[in-house]
């Protein structure tokens, strides 16, 4: 169901692409609200602390940077796409495969031996050290899989089709939730039961996508022979993947520093920062969902030269992230509360979580130039500056407030107010730019 978004309505086009990725993301967080309350009910604060604190961070960090380096290195097969060189479709597809596939062989081992390691360097709460660190070393056992899967997901979007992606997101999504409940509810394997879950849900998932991207009668294929490493390929993989992993490890990574800090003010506030995660995770997710709709536009579009359709598309991106995000933060501030008492009975881990949400719900607007303007950024190529923008904008200014701001008044309203301060300025510092426009003349390997 490849789709040619280089012709026709842009706001229409737009609009059908994004609403599947929208609806896969918002399963899937829907699927981590369901496992922070079977883990929350079922298996106690502790338990959540451990599979969502400092074990997070790390997946976020680690895992985060090669997931945003397949959506990053899919820009040139949409490239390649819309600039009509089908011929070369399949040995780009297989390239990126081959080493995406790589890289989650070499992570799963070296995530399995650093696990400890890295859960002391956050200065993680003894009583949830055990748990993070089981939890940990299962998950990264199908980091293989959670690596091929988002590579061919982003491929597929890439050619213009988001809706095979969601369909077998929400089976593996339905496949996760019931294996929680039996492994967890049933057996009683508390945090061992979720790793287990959420690795044999990643395989299916993986499968079914290979066997899509397989099938004979489209206008690619992966294939064996196509698969391995064309250094053609990897170069413009890795030009445009790298920096987009470095851009998603920068947020990781700033966000690792705060998760210190965030465990220095003990497990309630852990628990809670997780529980914030749950729950504003909706917002985020479609928001990152609105960003790879207009990547995969621009990317289809640059390479077609269509440059009249990709202006068109940051105005309308822009005006459809503003709507979703004055929607989702009304429903936040009206609806938080109920909601975390579904997913939690402790009334301290509600109150506490209400508490970081009203710091940042209201401020969300501030964020849209940031995911609308670093989209159509990667779409066409250009992948260094940004990353220097988000680098200093998130990454280095929150560190330097955690060093300065938080050490000196130690409270979690200081901590939260290093995230709102962030995305106004790395917003002002895209826009500007943005506005200079000399990225849509660039010409890049992939436009061969």
């Amino acid at each position: 169901m490849n789709a040619d978004l280089t012709e026709g309505s842009v706001w229409r086009k737009l609009l059908v692409f994004f609403l599947p990725v929208a609806a896969g993301t918002i399963i899937q967080q829907l699927y981590n609200a369901v496992d922070g309350l079977i883990v929350g009910r079922f298996v106690g604060t502790n338990a959540l602390a451990a599979v969502g604190g400092s074990s997070a961070q790390i997946i976020s960090v680690l895992v985060g940077f090669f997931v945003a380096m397949t959506a990053g290195s899919s820009v040139f097969i949409g490239q390649i796409y819309g600039s009509g060189r089908r011929q070369e479709l399949n040995k780009a597809i297989g390239t990126s495969v081959t080493v995406m596939g790589l890289c989650g062989v070499g992570l799963m081992l070296a995530g399995i031996a650093a696990s400890p390691v890295l859960l002391r360097l956050l200065h993680t709460p003894e009583e949830t050290m055990e748990g993070a660190v089981l939890y940990l070393r299962i998950y990264f056992l199908g980091v293989p899989f959670l690596m091929v899967l988002n590579m061919e997901s982003s491929i597929l979007r890439a050619l213009g089709d988001s809706l095979h992606p969601f369909l077998y997101m929400v089976v593996g999504c339905v496949l996760n939730i019931a294996a929680d409940a039996l492994f967890v509810i049933v057996f009683g394997w508390g945090i061992e039961g979720v790793a287990i879950a959420t690795v044999a849900a990643q395989a299916v998932n993986t499968a079914l996508l290979t066997g899509l991207l397989a099938r004979r009668g489209q206008d690619y294929r992966l294939t064996f022979r196509d698969m391995g490493i064309k250094g053609t390929y990897l170069a413009d993989m890795l030009r445009l993947g790298i920096p987009a992993g470095l851009q998603s490890s920068m947020y990781s990574i700033s966000n690792m520093i705060i998760q210190i800090a965030v465990n220095s003010l003990g497990t309630l506030v852990v628990a809670s920062w997780a529980m914030s995660g749950k729950t504003d995770g909706f917002y985020w997710a479609v928001s990152s969902a609105i960003g790879a709709a207009i990547t995969s536009f621009i990317a289809q579009n640059y390479g077609a030269g269509r440059t009249d359709r990709v202006r068109q598309c940051v105005k309308q991106g822009l005006i459809m992230h503003f709507v979703i995000t004055a929607f989702f933060s009304g429903v936040l501030m009206l609806a938080a509360v109920p909601f975390l008492r579904l997913l939690t009975p402790d009334e301290a881990v509600v109150e506490t979580t209400r508490r970081i949400m009203f710091f940042f719900v209201p401020f969300y607007f501030t964020w849209v130039l940031v995911e609308v303007l670093s989209a159509v950024l990667r779409g066409a190529g250009d992948a260094f500056y940004p990353v220097v923008i988000t680098g200093v904008g998130i990454c280095l200014f929150r560190v330097v407030w955690i060093m300065t701001v938080f050490a000196y008044f130690g409270t979690l309203s200081s901590l939260c107010l290093s995230y709102t301060v962030s995305w106004i300025i790395t917003s002002a510092a895209l826009l500007i730019y943005y506005k200079k426009g000399s990225w849509i003349n660039r010409r890049h390997p992939a436009d061969r």
